[in-house]
């Protein structure tokens, strides 16, 4: 059982520092024991079946593996018969419940610098997943999507996320405030009235990736209740936390890929361009760490493929047109040097034993594995 991890040597009211790789802070997510009994689920039972000491909830600073969060939730999930339980989880926080990215969040001074900077530093304390804001055509969107790989019940976990996303535009816009659309990457559940009564807008289903669809004009909206003396203070404060988080360059181009990948931007000049780097010295420091862009990319594009499919009810040649294959024959080609196994294979497994993850959930890692003993330095798909 996996003991409660908290940053050692805080004093009361002191910023906790950066969470490492793979972890995220409970601050936002402290209500599972509550919403596991409600459910009708011992608290404590259920976290330990999960691996979690149940004490793990008790700190809103104790820090928590991604991994371990989505077999709670799947083990939820299964012992509840409750298909929301993420949702139910993220509709008791908002900004508040996100530390001091959360409050410089709610003092930015208007909605689209509240996004920029909640989505640039959420990372501070996930390092699981990445949002992003993404602006094109007068609609803004603001997504999660988890970037580790090989995570359970990533459904339920960025479930839980757009609901908490809600509450932070509510926060930002006003309580009567809906978005025009909310996507979801995983298959329409059984029960739409939780989420018709947590978002109160219309729902689409078996989307390519999880967000809040709505004007982007609302990026221009002052938030009446920022405190100016305030942000500037959480602007110095989180700065120094981004200044005190240890360089990991690898970790940040898994958070990029995660998204510029369905936009087709996963090209070496594409990804350097963003970096404002030249493709050379790219390569060289990918090199200098072991692995390059296309190991990364390959990685990354892999995870997107299977979720996608694990999740949703896309049909292939949906999910091929999204990863960018010319057809969904060379996806499935692709899938199987991942996997070992078709898409389809894949697929019907998951739904015959949604709890237990797919072949392809656990060959990721060994696959990651394989991909090093054969990395190239090209950013051009196999």
């Amino acid at each position: 059982m996996e003991s409660p991890r908290r940053p050692g040597g805080l004093t009361a009211g002191e910023t906790p520092p950066p969470v490492a790789e793979g972890i995220v802070r409970a601050d936002a997510i402290t209500h599972v024991p509550a919403v596991l009994r409600a459910l009708g689920l011992d608290p404590d039972a259920t976290i330990a079946g999960s691996g979690l000491d149940p004490r793990v909830f008790d700190d809103p600073l104790n820090e928590i593996p991604i991994a371990s969060l989505g077999r709670l939730l799947a083990l939820a999930v299964a012992r509840s018969g409750c298909g929301h339980v993420g949702l139910l989880v993220g509709e008791r926080s908002g900004a508040a419940s996100l530390g001091p990215v959360g409050l410089l969040t709610q003092h930015s001074p208007d909605v689209d610098t509240a996004l920029r900077n909640l989505t640039t530093h959420l990372h501070l304390r996930d390092r699981g997943a990445v949002a992003s804001l993404l602006v094109a055509n007068g609609i803004a969107m603001l997504g999660y999507e988890i970037y580790q790989t090989g995570v359970e019940a990533g459904d339920q976990i960025c479930d839980g996320a757009m609901a908490i996303a809600m509450n932070v535009m509510r926060d930002l816009c006003g309580s009567a405030w809906r978005p025009t659309e909310v996507l979801f990457a995983h298959s329409r559940p059984a029960d739409l009235r939780p989420f018709r009564r947590v978002f109160g807008a219309p729902l689409r289903f078996d989307a390519e990736r999880t967000a809040l669809v709505f004007p982007a004009k609302w990026l221009e909206h002052r938030t009446k209740e920022a405190d100016p003396a305030l942000f500037r203070e959480l602007t110095g404060r989180v700065a120094a936390l981004e200044s005190a988080m240890p360089g990991d360059f690898v970790a940040e181009l898994r958070r990029m890929l995660r998204v510029t990948l369905l936009t087709g931007k996963g090209s070496v000049g594409e990804v350097a361009d963003r970096l404002s780097m030249h493709r050379r010295t790219l390569n060289r420091r990918l090199q200098a760490r072991g692995t390059s862009l296309h190991h990364l990319v390959e990685e990354t594009r892999f995870e997107i493929a299977r979720q996608l499919v694990e999740n949703t009810r896309m049909p292939l040649t949906e999910i091929a047109a999204t990863l960018h294959y010319a057809d969904a024959s060379a996806f499935t080609r692709a899938f199987r040097r991942w996997a070992g196994r078709v898409p389809s294979a894949c697929r019907e497994e998951h739904r015959a034993a949604p709890v237990a993850k797919c072949q392809a959930s656990t060959g990721a890692a060994s696959y990651a594995g394989r991909l090093h003993k054969r990395r190239g330095s090209s950013g051009r798909w196999p």
